[in-house]
């Protein structure tokens, strides 16, 4: 037979899982690609040169 000690181990397990389960739930992860995206690139310094880059490439400019 198990322990007290094991059983509530075994409890205090599956509560952690269902609370985990049910953050899940309270909060769902985007299915849009695009919002799972935004905003990874905020701190990366070439971020800022790629627009700039990917901008002077639509408008035509030569890029040296």
């Amino acid at each position: 037979m198990t322990s007290n000690t094991s059983l509530e181990e075994g409890m205090a397990a599956v509560e952690a899982a269902i609370a985990q389960i049910q953050q899940q739930i309270d909060h769902p992860k985007s299915l849009n690609w695009l919002e799972q995206i935004s905003g990874s690139f905020k701190d990366e310094p070439a971020f800022e040169e790629i627009l700039a880059l990917g901008q002077a490439i639509r408008r035509g400019d030569a890029i040296a």
